[in-house]
């Protein structure tokens, strides 16, 4: 590897135009691909075959308008709202719901007098039903008094009847006996018999005449009676479904019981928009711009609208102030080590040039791949601190090349096959470590993983083949002015040495003297206290990591935003006014195990849940929200008592899952939950299953890449010791800071919460790279002495002191680059940055630094043991470029850690 790097050193030194144009030709590619192709970034975090994801895709499915995201809005005012301000917040949200990409946008105040108005209309309508009930009864005892009159007079028409029928029996019993005595009788006696019968029989017909008319009468009272009974049935029918209407009514008014639209102090009115964009995704620039341009028709009104992070989360901005301080700071340190302002910018060119092609290639690629707004902030900051790092690395080592007269492009060649070979296997660690993140099984995490390791793998190839080309061109003006003679005085010696080697061999080699007088740095001062140095770090990166037991994972919401920003206002507002859990709403999602057959026994089943969810402690209040077409599939609104990101609402979602299967087995439905807490308990569960996995496969594969650079059993066990001290420190700082308060307002912070649910592992992954930086670049050099046949206590003094100033520069501008990301525009990278930063100064400055050399000190000649079957298997990788350099002939003499390094500029 290093010949080859040698080949490729010499190569872009000697084409430095051809390389120079080749790095302008791809960054105009990338950048080109990213403005054509690139695609707006939101922070939809996502985990196919996850619990949420899958209630979530089922709540997509069946009711889209429901899965819709949801923006919220609020109106304030000092002294509440006068009908011009209401009427000119009804038309602006009248003009969101016309947007084209917009469902629907609701008036915040009608919505209130709608909830206002259902208590009144509840009453009114109770009090229709109890007077239709009295009427109801009224009726019927009117008709009952009617049916006892029916029945009397039946009864009275049944005697009559009876009185008529034994009439008639006497009248024929006497016509018999006349007939009978007809021949024995006068015929006066005769005719008067029959006149008197005639007679009687007239009274008899006359009777039943009577009787029928009567019972006519009493057949049209029943049939009026009848009718009446009929009527009186329908409207019990009606009054008992009316009441059912009502109970009903009255069960969801319960249910809703708190839920308002407009503060009980008339200050503050929340609207909701629902954007036709399904399961969390990212709204379209031009929609959410369409709305925030509508709403600043307020403007003057008297009224404030502030907007939730759905509707103003832009994420177009990568590099803003803090960003930028950070690279100033770093800047600044490249001059002071440097003292030449050309030689200070170019590892700054070349981590820009490799950051460009990295960013501009992901965003081009993000038409085709889901990408988090985190994802490109990751690569550039990686990006940017790899960069800078890997270009100074060859760059001070050709600078101490050419102070000791080497020539120019022999030196550059050199330099990228020494140092360009630590870069490059230092880079393999990060890119190994970033890349492994694919095995979480994660999408938007192996993403990330995937995007950053290529931006290190071009800040490598940046490194390798820019660096030298722009080193070609500076030519000696990478020296400061007053050590450019000096370097031509020892390119002299070194010409002469070259042409009398006889007398070459009785110079005294450049920097000998130095080397001869006791070393007063840190490294001789740490070898002779190695106990003081091991115990102080433990116990200080102790201290640090103590917080860690307290970490609490989760996703930021509304209060993790800057404390002057629009969607933090609208979070507070909301939790001022309308309740903290109002700012995270719960989804529960039932689907019943026999489909409803009618709205009406759908609306039971939906009271039936909501009431029985409403039950579970923590709940606040639950609103039916959605129903399918087919009625297979309900959907509810959960408002907890406190925020989404709370520990209350955790443990809410934990007593929901335990109450959902027993829910679901009473009232025959099954539930699933959905929302932005359940989707920080899945995510957390899901990375706490593969982070045993990623660590495994990090670590192996860097242990084994450690044994091929270091040739040693202990050194690669060292720096894992090492790593996961500082991973510890790193993640106690972040806890301390972000979750407990301490510290907080000096890095922005105003109010602490849970940390960034995937931050453990991108922290570990990214760490672990950059530890192992550290690791090849100060290890090698002693490994370097070592070789060269220094003995051990020498070589870790002598390494060190060669190595620590430029690490010593490289950590604090790593700290400045990441350090400015803690103030970044993008929320959710700040605490990244603030671990990777702390890590990084931890890890560079306590464990490399400090550590290293005391443990390899107590260890002496066994730190660098290997078996001798493993050191014969083992491919010898020449990370030091021993063999290189003996290739080229350069002798002890004229290595780089025996020339004097540059003091600082002052």
């Amino acid at each position: 590897m290093a010949a080859l790097l040698h080949r490729i050193g010499r190569w872009s030194a000697r084409h430095h135009w051809s390389v120079v144009v080749a790095w302008l030709l791809v960054i105009a590619v990338a950048g080109t691909g990213a403005v054509v192709l690139g695609k707006p970034l939101g922070n939809d975090f996502t985990i196919p075959g996850s619990r949420f994801q899958e209630v979530l895709d089922e709540l997509e499915r069946e009711i889209p308008e429901a899965s819709g995201v949801i923006g919220t809005v609020t109106f304030s005012t000092e002294d509440g709202f006068t009908e011009d301000q209401r009427a000119a917040v009804a038309d602006v949200t009248e003009e969101w719901s016309a947007i084209d990409g917009v469902i629907e946008a609701t008036d915040p105040f009608e919505v209130q007098a709608q909830l206002d108005g259902t208590g009144e209309q509840l009453a009114q309508g109770r009090e229709a039903i109890e007077a239709g009930r009295a009427e109801l009864e009224a009726g019927r005892a009117e008709l009952a008094a009617g049916q006892e009159q029916v029945d009397a007079g039946r009864a009275e028409a049944e005697a009559g009847a009876a009185e008529l029928d034994a009439a008639q029996a006497q009248l024929d019993e006497q016509a018999a006996q006349l007939e009978a005595g007809r021949a024995m009788m006068p015929a006066e006696q005769i005719a008067a018999a029959e006149q008197q019968l005639a007679a009687g029989q007239a009274q008899v017909d006359a009777g039943r005449a009577e009787l029928a008319a009567g019972n006519a009468q009493l057949d049209a009272a029943q049939a009026e009676i009848d009718t009446g009974l009929g009527r009186l049935e329908q409207g019990e029918a009606d009054l008992t479904a009316g009441e059912a209407e009502l109970d009903q009514g009255e069960r969801l008014a319960a249910l809703t019981d708190g839920v308002r639209q407009v503060s009980e102090n008339g200050t503050v009115a929340m609207a909701q928009i629902r954007f036709d964009a399904v399961g969390g995704g990212t709204l379209p620039a031009e929609v959410t711009e369409a709305v925030q341009e509508i709403g600043a028709d307020l403007e003057g009104t008297g009224v404030e609208v502030d907007y939730s992070t759905e509707v103003v989360s832009d994420v177009s901005s990568v590099m803003g102030p803090g960003e930028a301080i950070g690279l100033v700071i770093a800047a600044i340190v490249l001059l002071v080590m440097l003292g030449s302002l050309l030689a200070a910018g170019l590892p700054l060119l070349v981590a820009a040039v490799g950051v460009a092609v990295g960013i501009g290639g992901a965003l081009a690629l993000s038409a085709v791949v889901e990408m988090t707004s985190v994802t490109p902030a990751l690569a550039l900051m990686l990006g940017l601190a790899v960069g800078i790092d890997y270009s100074l690395f060859i760059l001070n080592r050709h600078r101490i090349q050419l102070s000791g007269g080497m020539a120019r492009t022999d030196s550059i060649a050199l330099a990228t096959g020494t140092a360009g070979n630590a870069v490059t296997f230092a880079g393999m660690t990060v890119v190994i470590a970033l890349a492994a993140l694919t095995v979480t099984g994660i999408p938007f995490l192996a993403v990330m993983g995937l995007v950053a390791a290529a931006t290190v793998v071009v800040a490598v190839l940046a490194a390798i083949t820019l660096t030298p080309a722009l080193l070609s061109l500076l030519g000696e003006r990478v020296l400061p002015r007053r050590r450019r003679g000096a370097a031509r005085a020892a390119g002299e010696r070194r010409a002469a040495r070259a042409a009398h080697p006889a007398g070459a061999a009785t110079a005294e080699p450049t920097g000998s003297r130095r080397e001869s007088r006791p070393s007063r740095s840190w490294g001789a001062v740490v070898q002779r206290y190695p106990w003081l140095a091991i115990v102080g770090v433990v116990v200080l990166a102790g201290v640090l990591a103590s917080p860690v037991q307290q970490l609490r994972l989760g996703l930021p919401d509304g209060s993790a935003e800057p404390a002057d920003s629009t969607a933090y206002r609208t979070y507070d507002l909301i939790r001022d006014n309308f309740g903290a859990g109002a700012n995270g709403p719960l989804i529960v999602v039932a689907t019943p195990d026999e489909v409803p057959a009618d709205d009406a026994a759908v609306t039971t089943v939906q009271l039936d849940v909501a009431e029985d969810l409403a039950g579970v402690e923590g709940v606040e209040y639950v609103v039916p929200f959605g129903v399918s077409e087919d009625r297979s599939t309900l959907a509810f609104q959960l408002v907890p008592a406190e925020g989404p990101s709370t520990e209350s609402t955790v443990d809410l979602v934990h007593r929901l899952d335990d109450a959902a299967p027993v829910i679901g087995e009473a009232r025959g439905a099954t539930l699933g939950l959905t929302g932005q807490t359940v989707a920080n308990i899945d995510i957390s569960e899901r990375l706490a299953d593969a982070l045993p996995v990623y660590l495994a496969v990090v670590i192996g594969l860097s242990l084994v890449l450690l044994l091929l650079v270091f040739r040693s059993i202990w050194v690669p066990l060292l720096a894992t010791a090492g790593f996961l001290l500082s991973l510890a420190a790193a993640f106690g700082g972040i806890v301390a800071t972000y979750q407990l308060g301490i510290g907080s307002g000096i890095f922005g912070v105003h109010e602490p919460g849970p940390i960034l649910s995937f931050l453990p592992i991108i922290l570990i992954g990214v760490l672990f790279g950059l530890a192992m930086d550290y690791q090849v670049f100060l290890v090698s050099a002693i490994r370097e002495s070592y070789v060269h046949g220094e003995n051990v206590r020498a070589a870790v003094v002598s390494g060190f002191d060669h190595s620590a100033r430029v690490v010593t520069a490289a950590a604090i501008i790593m700290v400045s680059v990441f350090g400015g990301f803690i103030f970044a525009e993008l929320t959710m990278i700040r605490p990244i940055g603030f671990g990777l930063a702390l890590g990084v100064l931890v890890d560079a400055f306590l464990l490399r630094m400090t550590l290293t050399p005391a443990v390899l000190s107590l260890l002496g000649e066994r730190a660098w043991w290997l078996p001798r079957w493993l050191d014969r298997a083992l491919p010898d990788v020449d990370v030091e470029g021993a063999k290189l350099e003996r290739s080229l002939g350069i002798d002890d003499g004229e290595q780089p850690h025996a020339v004097a390094q540059p003091a600082p500029v002052r």
